[in-house]
């Protein structure tokens, strides 16, 4: 059985191998109840994300993981797409959305590993 680390530092391979860019792994376990670690990655494009959703579906499914649904108030869109894996929370953002919420910046305190 693999670690909540490894599989973080695997699904952050997945996104480098399928060209996302910038994809950074941080640990916040120590800063929060309800995940340990994110891996935040940028997108180019609308199919980008939707092929690495699949992706990233498919790795949770071949090693035994759920992926928890969320309930946004507002549509998913194109700007900011988030999978929660329980102990692994995957962002897939734009550009443009990185820039703006800047989540290395927000969780400076957490761990960084990649």
């Amino acid at each position: 059985m693999k670690t909540a680390q490894e599989e973080a530092l695997e699904i952050a391979k997945i996104l480098e191998d399928s060209k996302a860019d910038d994809v950074s792994v941080i640990d916040v376990s120590e800063l929060n109840s309800w995940t340990d670690f994110f891996v935040i990655a940028t997108v180019h494009s609308s199919a980008h994300w939707q092929g690495l959703a699949k992706q990233i579906k498919d790795y949770v499914k071949e090693n035994g993981m759920e992926i928890h649904v969320t309930h946004n108030k507002a549509a998913s869109g194109d700007d900011w797409n988030l999978i929660d894996i329980g102990p692994v929370v995957v962002h897939l953002m734009s550009a443009d959305a990185r820039e703006f919420y800047e989540l290395e910046k927000l969780w400076h305190n957490g761990k960084k590993l990649k």
